[in-house]
């Protein structure tokens, strides 16, 4: 690998001169530095990052912590993918770099987190599926490293995080199940721990007191967020004695086996169950009859992510004045066929 010796020594000038000038520094008139840079260019030199970090004691990258596992597993969604892009786009903009660090979910994530945070990767970490006593967030504050949550816990409260609007999307489509003649509603809820689940399974239960219906225990179905989850879904929602007739989905990818589970028994969503999904993507737009579901643009939350964290950094502060966020982020519905505007037969 080429080093600032090596141009120096093409050059023929001292290497504290290419030092500044590939630095940019005033010292240094215009023609050496566009020298300087040309010969870089030409014969291939990259900067020792890590030595620079070393010597400024920083890393110049951001962590973006998610988990992976079984209830991923066949999970081909792009929800990563559209907050990564966002994120990455207001990141460059001070030259920092996003480092996307997976945990298993087989792996303790208070544990990964101490490791990651051990190994000084990172200037700051975004950290995602927040549960609803997190210890991550416990660790994170008392570490000083700075961090934001994607995701609300009731573990600490002076920490910034944004958090989609669960509890609006079980509140909009209670509401609109029972304007259309529901009374009997399932919930499909992913089977783990994370707090999401928590706060979409309280505004289904407050959405249905106030429409003074009963809530069911027998109606709250769990598994894993993707096809396989959605078709035990319809498996367990047909071997009910009382079966509903409409059904929130917590995972829009759910509704690939919930579709297929249906089809089997020779049943139709829209005619036969009304069904809602969580997010409007780009899969939940290709199922017949169109999802039901809710939209958000992914990029503009992994923008809002950077800039909530970059506010609690001192380096970047001057950019992001009055930017800390703890904030829910709004959701809208998109209509769709699935739960057409009508009481579907009970599953019988």
């Amino acid at each position: 690998m080429v080093s600032i010796k090596d141009l120096a020594k093409h050059l023929d000038i001292s290497i504290g001169t290419v030092s500044r000038a590939l630095n940019d520094k005033p010292d240094v008139n215009k023609q050496t530095r566009e020298k300087v840079l040309q010969a870089a260019d030409n014969l291939g030199y990259v900067a020792n990052q890590s030595g620079r970090s070393l010597r400024q004691g920083t890393t110049n990258a951001i962590g973006f912590l998610i988990e992976s596992g079984a209830d991923t597993e066949g999970n081909s969604d792009n929800f990563f993918m559209g907050v990564i892009d966002g994120l990455q786009s207001e990141l460059s903009k001070h030259k920092l770099d996003l480092l996307v660090l997976p945990c298993s979910t087989d792996e303790n994530p208070e544990n990964y987190v101490k490791r990651m945070v051990a190994r000084q990767l990172v200037d700051g970490m975004i950290i995602s599926a927040t549960h609803t006593i997190d210890k991550r967030i416990d660790f994170l504050s008392k570490s000083k490293l700075p961090f934001v949550a994607l995701g609300q816990s009731e573990t600490g409260k002076n920490h910034p995080w944004i958090d989609l609007d669960f509890e609006g999307v079980a509140r909009v489509s209670i509401d609109r199940f029972v304007k259309n003649g529901h009374r009997r509603i399932a919930i499909a809820l992913s089977a783990n721990e994370l707090n999401l689940g928590s706060i979409f399974l309280k505004s289904y239960k407050d959405s249905l007191k106030r429409h003074n219906i009963e809530f069911s225990p027998e109606l709250v179905l769990q598994a894993n967020s993707n096809d396989k989850g959605g078709y035990a879904i319809a498996d367990e929602l047909l071997n009910l004695n009382d079966r509903p007739t409409a059904i929130l989905l917590v995972h829009e990818l759910m509704a690939h086996g919930l579709y297929r589970r249906l089809a089997e028994d020779g049943l139709v969503v829209g005619r036969d169950l009304a069904v809602i999904g969580f997010r409007n993507s780009a899969q939940a737009r290709m199922f017949s009859p169109s999802l039901t579901s809710f939209k958000l643009s992914l990029r503009d939350l992994g923008i809002a992510l950077a800039a909530s964290l970059l506010s609690t950094m001192p380096a970047y502060q001057k950019h992001y004045s009055g930017k800390m966020l703890s904030q829910i982020w709004p959701m809208e519905i998109v209509d769709g066929e699935s739960d057409a505007e009508k009481i579907p037969k009970n599953l019988t």
